[in-house]
């Protein structure tokens, strides 16, 4: 009789082979190392933050969890690098606001909602509006009248195009009617650079900006958060201020597309552990970062409407730098 290859049959066969290793492999996870991809440069706030994480994940899990810098692509490595992981739940990334931005921008090698497993988000940035102490602005609405009575007088220093700063000026401007410039730099530390030494009016930092305030050389007039800061303590909001600019910039833990529930689960659990843990919340408390605990099935809803949302975001943004 001739023997007929069933390539159906074969792929079958093969998956319910498989099946029994996968879930055994899960049951039993973690029992080696997992390394987490933080992508930005060692010594940054979001690097310290990602070690304290990995710290208190890895004593719930009883596992080491290490870090792996890569920098560059505008905080994209990571969810770049998930697309080429095995789905074990082995190798995992920080995920920051801006992976659902940067497909809007260029070609990317990933799709955030195609390529990615999101586990659970732990923590939020926040965005501040700062003129040097030496400003006569001291409030929102001084800074707004001054902008509106001298259009396109104000210069605003951000990290760069397209980042969740610009958006914070986009979102004032638009709310406001004042007509703001922005000056893009690499980084918080170089528009804070700017703006003390006079080559700007203003700048829009994260929480990088703390240590500045607390030392008096910054006057931090709002902060676009739902509600007052504890970190920017007397610090308004721009709701209070009048001015409806509300801009949370979460940061999750992902893993590649296919990471089985059951790691999922586990992954999740060991965040919302470390989200209440003392040694994390000094860590992170340290540079007035605030938690922000989404759990997987709410990261990968929030997911999902943010891609859709960030392609509007980008528009707005790009009629701003034009």
């Amino acid at each position: 009789m001739k023997n007929t290859f069933n390539p159906i049959k074969f792929i079958n066969i093969a998956l319910l082979a498989v099946a029994p290793c996968l879930a055994h492999a899960a049951s039993n996870y973690p029992d080696k190392p997992i390394s987490i991809v933080v992508p930005y440069a060692a010594g940054g706030s979001t690097d310290l933050i990602g070690r304290a994480l990995g710290e208190s994940m890895g004593r719930y899990l009883k596992q080491t969890i290490v870090i792996e810098n890569k920098p560059g692509a505008a905080g994209s490595m990571g969810a770049q690098e998930m697309v080429r992981t095995r789905p074990d739940g082995y190798k995992l990334t920080l995920a920051p606001h801006g992976i659902f931005r940067q497909p809007y921008l260029q070609k990317t090698r990933y799709d955030p909602i195609k390529d990615l497993t999101y586990i659970a988000s732990f923590s939020t940035y926040d965005f501040a509006l700062v003129v040097d102490a030496k400003s006569p602005l001291k409030t929102v609405k001084e800074f707004v009248d001054y902008a509106k009575q001298h259009p396109d007088e104000i210069s605003v220093g951000t990290p760069g195009r397209f980042t969740g700063n610009q958006m914070v000026m986009v979102e004032l401007g638009n709310a406001t009617g004042a007509k703001l410039t922005h000056v893009p730099y690499k980084g918080d530390a170089e528009a804070i650079t700017a703006l003390l030494g006079g080559h700007i009016k203003a700048a829009i930092t994260t929480n990088s900006i703390l240590p500045y305030m607390e030392a008096g050389t910054v006057r931090v007039l709002g902060v676009a958060s739902k509600e007052r800061l504890k970190a920017f303590e007397g610090v308004p909001t721009f709701t209070e201020a009048g001015y409806p600019v509300v801009i949370p910039s979460p940061l999750g833990l992902a893993g590649p597309k296919g990471l089985p529930a059951e790691i999922v689960e586990k992954l999740d659990a060991a965040v919302q552990a470390a989200v209440k843990d003392p040694v994390f919340l000094k860590a992170i408390g340290a540079y007035g970062i605030q938690t922000y605990y989404m759990d997987h099935k709410q990261y990968a809803e929030f997911a999902v409407k943010t891609f859709a949302e960030e392609k509007d975001i980008v528009g707005k943004m790009n009629e701003d730098n034009k």
